[in-house]
């Protein structure tokens, strides 16, 4: 089509309009190059001018202009309705993809847990003839990234939920929070512990912590060299020894911060019990220690029972609910220690790492600070809660002893909560 068109005319409200246009960040990159020509052309430029000046070829500034002609601003600024090649893969190939994404390959035989996207390529590849759906017999990886990124679907990846897998999960949960509730009430405004003047309850937070790996190196590390062209760490040789495991039994006094460590070779009953009696031996005689904890068998085992036996009236055990041991403040301790001190750690013996888990523990608690639980605590209102009704156990019916069975603390019936007196 000869071009005869030499100028345009456009209004003060079409310039506004494509001045605004060419300021979103979001604008197709065809809009803003048809909006410029528009521009340019009011302007006098040539057909060839603007071809040179946008980089593109002159035959797209005469559609556009042409399309100005016969339709105006918005029909030079928009494709028509038709134009382009029709899509060959169909909705009904996308479901079928977004299905497959969704399965496991060990559905189908194979041995990885997820796909990832070369091998979801091969399989959609391999079965797309078998199921109907040709064109994916030959579709690239990188249309099924967009297929399944469109549909917000990243099968490699894995997120974790936490599955309620206690009956009384809400009631036992809602206890934790009462004791995190009473232990908030004993610090003033200012944060500073507010002293007790009756018989004293030392709640803590405890559990524990196997399979810390005592590893050795092989060679020295070295140091990071300054001033190099690349930044530079630690450097470490690959090969390492392992010299073993040890287990972490630990609490947390709520109170004042401390952290209690015991190190030892494992996690049973008997290293329980002996921790146990390292509390009885750190707070005065008559106090009441007050343990938050998981119910994992060493907490709730004859063994346990017969020497709870023996200190009556001593402790108390509020177990967290099943699945939920992130009720309890020590995990996040054992987290920050992992960070801190445990990460890459080597050593040269068992003994070794032993020495600077307590040496860590001492470091801690020349300043604790004490843990606070906010999760849920704008829930909790003491003055609705009748705190006698929450009965801390010792340990469930079965892992009592016969003779002493009767010793443990009654199992409460049901929970009532006080009536507000108006």
């Amino acid at each position: 089509m000869p071009n005869t068109i030499k100028t345009i005319s456009l209004t003060d409200d079409d310039k506004s309009y494509l001045n605004k246009l060419l300021t979103q960040s979001t604008l197709e990159i065809r809009v803003y190059q048809r909006a410029r020509i528009l521009l340019l052309k009011s302007e006098g430029a040539s057909n060839k001018a603007i071809a040179d000046k946008l980089d593109i070829g002159i035959g797209v500034v005469k559609r556009c202009l042409n399309k100005f002609k016969e339709n105006g601003v918005e029909a030079s600024l928009c494709d028509n309705k038709g134009r382009g090649r029709k899509a060959e893969i169909t909705d009904d190939d996308i479901t079928w993809v977004i299905s497959k994404a969704c399965q496991k390959p060990k559905d189908y035989g194979y041995s990885a847990e997820f796909w990832y996207p070369m091998s979801f390529r091969k399989f959609i590849n391999s079965i797309a003839e078998a199921e109907g759906h040709p064109r994916m017999a030959t579709v690239a990886e990188t249309t099924l990234r967009k297929i399944l990124s469109n549909a917000r679907i990243k099968p490699f990846q894995v997120s974790y939920y936490c599955e309620r897998r206690d009956p009384e999960f809400d009631a036992k949960m809602h206890d934790v929070l009462v004791i995190y509730k009473q232990i908030e009430m004993q610090f003033d405004k200012d944060g500073k512990l507010i002293p007790c003047e009756k018989d004293a309850v030392h709640t803590l937070s405890y559990d524990e912590k196997p399979g810390i790996q005592a590893i050795a190196t092989t060679g020295e590390d070295r140091p990071p060299i300054p001033n190099t062209d690349k930044s530079s760490g630690c450097q470490r040789d690959y090969e390492y020894v392992r010299l073993g495991t040890l287990s972490l039994l630990a609490a947390i006094d709520l109170l004042s911060g401390e952290a209690i460590p015991l190190v030892s070779e494992t996690h049973k009953s008997s290293d329980f019990v002996t921790f146990l009696k390292k509390l009885d031996e750190k707070y005065p005689k008559g106090d009441i220690i007050r343990i938050i904890l998981d119910n994992h068998a060493a907490h709730t085992s004859k063994e346990t029972q017969e020497y709870l036996n023996t200190v009556s009236g001593r402790f108390e055990f509020v177990f967290t609910p099943k699945h939920g041991s992130w009720l309890n403040m020590i995990e996040g301790f054992f987290s920050k220690m992992t960070k801190q001190m445990l990460g890459g750690i080597r050593v040269e013996s068992k003994k070794e790492l032993e020495d600077r888990i307590y040496r860590y523990f001492d470091e801690i608690n020349k300043e604790p600070v004490p843990y606070k639980w906010t999760y849920k605590m704008d829930t909790i209102d003491l003055s609705k809660e009748d705190i006698d009704s929450i009965v801390y156990e010792v340990v469930n019916a079965k892992a009592a002893s016969a003779e002493n069975k009767n010793k443990k603390a009654p199992k409460p019936i049901s929970r009532k909560k006080k009536s507000i007196q108006n």
